[in-house]
C-alpha cells in the first residue's frame, strides 16, 4: 500500500492498482489525472475535508468510485451518491478494507455544534481519525496519520493521542492552518512522542509517498 500525502487532510492511497482518497477538501490543489479511483471517504462535513469541485473532478473520471461518509456527510453533499458510514461500521471496496470509529467531531468551542465525524481504518494498517482523537478500541495500529493543527486541538492533546495509539509509524495532517515555524514545533513533538513508544515518525510534505 502506497500512501501520497496531499496538503492539508487529503491522502492518496493506492494498492494493487487501485485507489482511495481520503478527505479531499478545499485547502487541498485541485485533484486531476486521478484514474482508478475506486471509493472516496469523506470523514465529516466541513469544506476543508470535501468540495464540490473535488468530487466532481474525481468523478468524472471514475464515475463508479463509492463516496463514503456520516450522516453529516450524506446531508451536506446531497448531490452526491454518499454511503452512509458510523462507528462499527466495516466496508470492503476490493482491495481496500474500511473499519470505521469514532462518531462525533473534537469541541470547538461550547457555541459552535458538534457534527459527525469518523475514523477510518484502512486494511488494518493506517488510521486517520479525521477532526478526533477517537482511539479505535480492540486494534493495533502500525501507522497514524496525526492531526498538527487546528481551531479544535492543542499540542498537548496530539502528544497523549500519540502516547495512547503509540504507533509503529507515524505522519502529519491537517497541518495547512500552520505557518512554517509552527508546522516544525507540531513535527517536533509528534516524533517526540513517536519515538518514546518505539516507533517512527516521518515528516511528509505535500506530495511525499510511504509504503506501507
Amino acid at each position: 500500500m502506497k500512501v501520497t500525502k496531499q496538503e492539508h487532510s487529503c491522502l492518496i492511497i493506492e494498492s494493487a492498482g487501485r485507489t482511495l482518497i481520503l478527505d479531499p477538501g478545499s485547502f487541498t490543489t485541485l485533484l486531476v489525472g486521478m484514474s482508478n479511483v475506486v471509493a472516496i471517504v469523506i470523514t465529516h462535513e466541513h469544506q476543508d475535508h470535501w468540495t464540490a469541485d473535488q468530487l466532481e473532478r474525481i468523478l468524472d473520471r471514475n464515475p463508479d468510485a463509492r463516496i463514503f461518509g456520516p450522516a453529516g456527510v450524506a446531508a451536506a453533499a446531497s448531490g452526491f451518491a454518499v454511503e452512509v458510514v458510523g462507528p462499527g461500521d466495516t466496508v470492503e471496496v476490493e482491495p481496500f478494507s474500511l473499519r470505521f470509529f469514532g462518531g462525533r467531531h473534537a469541541v470547538i468551542h461550547s457555541s459552535i455544534p458538534v457534527i459527525d465525524n469518523v475514523g477510518v481504518l484502512i486494511d488494518d494498517e493506517l488510521y486517520y481519525g479525521g477532526d478526533s482523537f477517537t482511539i479505535p478500541e480492540g486494534v493495533e495500529v502500525p501507522t497514524l496519520a496525526v492531526p498538527a493543527g487546528a481551531p479544535w486541538l492543542k499540542i498537548g492533546e496530539v502528544m497523549d493521542y500519540v502516547t495512547a495509539v503509540a504507533p509503529r509509524r507515524s505522519f502529519p495532517v491537517h497541518e495547512m492552518v500552520l505557518s512554517v515555524a509552527g508546522k516544525a514545533m507540531s513535527n517536533a513533538r509528534i516524533q517526540a512522542m513517536t519515538e518514546a513508544g518505539g516507533g517512527e515518525f516521518f515528516p511528509l510534505e505535500p506530495g511525499d509517498s510511504i509504503d506501507l
